[in-house]
């Protein structure tokens, strides 16, 4: 696919497309027809088929698209590794929000371990191991990259020990500030920030009215 000629909707659409596929595929769904997958995401069968036009030849009249086929297609078109593993350092209020939710496995992958320095926290929480802050190094999966950030004490310090063992990519819901070297990606979450744009713009609006 030359993304070049792609139109910039159907980019951003494609991965909708994926999850739902990729939530097909948990159900052991093996094909799926355009009108099926319509239903799930929203979009008219006529723009999915055009979507996936720009993909190739993928579909056949009456038989529909492989499940398969198409989240093979998807992931090396997106460049994206879908089966991601991420931990939790914090398994607080929030971190335990965010291992409820843990859908994240229909899109990027899974919280697969936590960490916290509360061993009344650790052992398992919603079938997640979580261990103490003293085991990080040792317990920390191979191939993990990605970290989702919770805690409120000794942030630089976690941060430095979590880069020391490969993690490069940082979900931050610290709210404080800390530093990391070139190459690693820190993606903040402010909730009190995007509520006061949202009660701004909210307020603006009515103000016009």
């Amino acid at each position: 696919m030359n993304s070049k000629n792609v139109p910039k909707a159907t980019l951003q659409r494609y991965p909708v497309y994926l999850k739902a596929l990729r939530r097909l595929q948990k159900n052991n769904v093996d094909r799926v027809m355009s009108k099926e997958l319509s239903s799930l995401v929203g979009i008219e069968p006529t723009t999915i088929r055009r979507d996936f036009s720009f993909l190739g030849n993928l579909g056949k009249q009456g038989y529909g698209y492989d499940v398969e086929k198409l989240i093979e297609i998807f992931n090396g078109e997106l460049g994206v590794d879908f089966d991601e593993k991420i931990i939790l350092v914090g398994a607080g209020n929030l971190g335990r929000a965010l291992m409820n939710y843990n859908k994240w496995d229909y899109v990027v992958g899974e919280i697969v371990c936590g960490f916290d320095a509360d061993m009344a926290k650790c052992g398992e929480q919603f079938g997640i191991p979580i261990y103490p802050m003293s085991e990080l190094e040792n317990s920390i999966p191979e191939g993990c990259h990605i970290a989702i950030l919770t805690i409120s004490h000794n942030i630089q310090k976690t941060v430095d020990r979590l880069i020391d063992n490969g993690i490069t990519g940082i979900v931050d819901f610290t709210h404080q500030h800390f530093l990391v070297p070139k190459g690693v990606v820190v993606k903040p979450v402010d909730v009190v920030s995007s509520i006061q744009e949202l009660v701004f713009e909210t307020n603006s609006i009515q103000a016009k009215q």
